[in-house]
């Protein structure tokens, strides 16, 4: 069983001068999606992380500065994003295709 926190949006007692945050939501045609696959990969494209999208599509890793890509699964679609995540908060947004 996984371990991944809820996939709330509050950060309260996160300290973002430290963390490195991505997060974001899963949409398709403007809706949210939820229990979609969010996957982290690293530069090099290996798996790094893997979280469920809460009921409302929203998504949070805790991860190193630098550069990643956000890969969605759903049964909806699929989706990618890459980012480079600099300490503090990175937003992102995943629009499922299919």
């Amino acid at each position: 069983m996984c371990g991944a926190p809820s996939q709330g949006q509050g950060l309260e007692g996160v300290d973002l001068s430290t963390e490195t945050v991505i997060q974001g939501e899963v949409t398709r045609d403007g809706s949210p999606v939820p229990a979609a696959y969010v996957r982290l990969l690293d530069a090099s494209g290996e798996f790094t992380a893997e979280v469920q999208s809460s009921a409302q599509g929203h998504f949070r890793f805790f991860a190193a500065p630098g550069s990643w890509t956000l890969r969605v699964l759903s049964a909806g679609g699929r989706g990618e994003h890459s980012l480079v995540a600099n300490r503090g908060l990175n937003e992102a947004q995943l629009q499922l295709d299919g």
